[in-house]
């Protein structure tokens, strides 16, 4: 005869499956890097923090306060600033709409478009100063229009300055700013529209609500590559104290007269590129 406690344990339903054995699913690998790996990666980090650190070393710290309150630097610093941020305000004007035209549009030759929207990411500056002067020179394809009908001359102007930084800076903003339209959901645009909203009517309302963040990122992007910008500038606007000479420039005419003041320059830029990736340090600094 079976004993009830038996027949209990022997019958009683069981609660909990298999004990699985949990995987952890980090991307961190434990043990020691290995050699091969370990040596050219602290190579390469040596190899970009290294130039950064002896420009701190080599800092003239007791005659930074001098050399920074100088009517030059003041100047410079005070023109990149404006043109820097002119710049980035004519970027975002005719940029977030090329960007939605990119990511909302479907139209022959789009990809074509947006190569030519990124190609002065890789263009050599220098050639996208050349261009600029035979599109809008004097004697340029529209610039000669320009100077003809109107009297308006752009090239070794502030305007020159302005215009050159929003050609090189403004890629970054629409790349930006079309990468968040493409994540964004066009349901939404779409459900305004059904409720009689114009088109128009719905980015304003809906859509820009939803890209500002990307709005902001490629806006800080485009502000600190226009503030850096040398070679278009340097090629269609010149280099005239006061009036095109930006603070790369400012850098580039010190180095070869006055090198203290050039680091000193070096280093108010350098704070700048760093305030941006600490305002970018939610997109960029941090691990999924």
């Amino acid at each position: 005869m079976t004993s009830p406690h038996k027949t209990g344990a022997a019958t009683a339903p069981r609660t909990g499956g298999p004990r699985r054995r949990r995987v952890r699913t980090g991307t961190g690998m434990r043990g020691g890097a290995p050699l091969p790996l370990l040596v050219p990666a602290l190579i390469g980090l040596a190899f970009l923090v290294l130039p950064l650190v002896a420009l701190l070393i080599r800092a003239p710290w007791a005659s930074m306060p001098e050399l920074l309150t100088s009517t030059e630097v003041w100047q410079a610093l005070r023109l990149s600033l404006i043109c820097a941020t002119v710049a980035t305000v004519v970027s975002m004007v005719i940029g977030v709409p090329l960007a939605w035209l990119l990511a909302r549009v479907e139209f022959p030759g789009r990809g074509l478009v947006r190569a030519l929207v990124t190609l002065p990411l890789v263009l050599p500056p220098v050639v996208g100063g050349v261009a600029l002067l035979m599109a809008l020179g004097r004697n340029g394809v529209v610039g000669q229009w320009l100077d003809s009908w109107f009297g308006i001359t752009l090239p070794f102007t502030t305007t020159g300055v302005v215009l050159a930084e929003a050609f090189v800076a403004m890629p970054f903003l629409v790349i930006s700013v079309e990468g968040t339209l493409r994540a964004a959901d066009p349901r939404y645009e779409e459900a305004a529209t059904t409720l009689g909203a114009s088109r128009f009517t719905a980015f304003r309302r809906v859509t820009l609500p939803l890209i500002a963040p990307g709005i902001a990122a490629g806006a800080v992007l485009a502000w600190a590559r226009a503030l850096g910008e040398f070679g278009a500038t340097i090629t269609f606007a010149g280099n005239f104290p006061g009036r095109t000479q930006t603070m790369p420039l400012a850098v580039y005419l010190a180095l070869q007269s006055d090198p203290e003041a050039a680091i000193a320059l070096s280093l108010v830029l350098l704070a700048v590129s760093i305030a941006v990736l600490a305002g970018l340090r939610d997109r960029w600094m941090t691990t999924s």
